[in-house]
């Protein structure tokens, strides 16, 4: 049941993942969750560090797509500014909204990567959907009154991940970590 939460990488944070570590592993397009892990949930107009990482996914050749549980009117409020499509009411854990945005981009699974800061939510959906993952930590050690009650239930499941997978650790970028 554990490896149903298991991320193929723990990264500190989704900016350092470099466009060149993607491209070698064969990733052609980024799926990321919005609120703490693309930016703070209570900071929608993003920060520097995003918009340069943001460029340099584009100049790659990587899309990057949201992929949100919260509503169309949330999302598109949030991502405007950053002129990032999205998919909005992603149900996650169900991969509904991966397989989506993956068939709009007509990519196979192994083509993509789904980010985010919740192993229950993001990761889950990613394993689902069979896309690999990225588990970042949250930009804040704060989360929305929702959010709270899934960070209570992931510690049990992050101590059986430590437990069974030790090898398994937060490293700076993709290739600093097992594959």
């Amino acid at each position: 049941m554990l490896e149903k939460f298991k991320p193929t990488w723990m990264v500190n944070s989704i900016y350092h993942v470099r466009p060149a570590e993607l491209k070698e592993a064969g990733i052609r397009a980024v799926f990321s969750d919005l609120d703490n892990t693309l930016i703070a949930w209570n900071n929608p107009n993003g920060t520097a560090k995003l918009r340069d990482w943001m460029t340099a996914l584009k100049e790659a050749g990587i899309p990057l797509i949201v992929i949100s549980n919260n509503s169309h009117r949330r999302v598109e409020r949030a991502v405007s500014p950053l002129n990032l499509p999205f998919v909005s009411r992603a149900l996650k854990p169900l991969s509904f909204g991966i397989t989506r945005a993956r068939t709009r981009l007509g990519l196979e699974a192994s083509e993509v990567v789904m980010v985010g800061d919740q192993l229950l939510t993001d990761i889950a959906a990613a394993n689902v959907a069979g896309v690999r993952s990225i588990l970042v930590r949250p930009l804040l050690d704060s989360d929305q009154w929702n959010t709270k009650l899934n960070r209570l239930m992931e510690k049990g499941v992050k101590k059986g991940l430590l437990k069974k997978y030790p090898e398994q650790t937060w490293q700076e970028g993709l290739n600093d970590g097992i594959k």
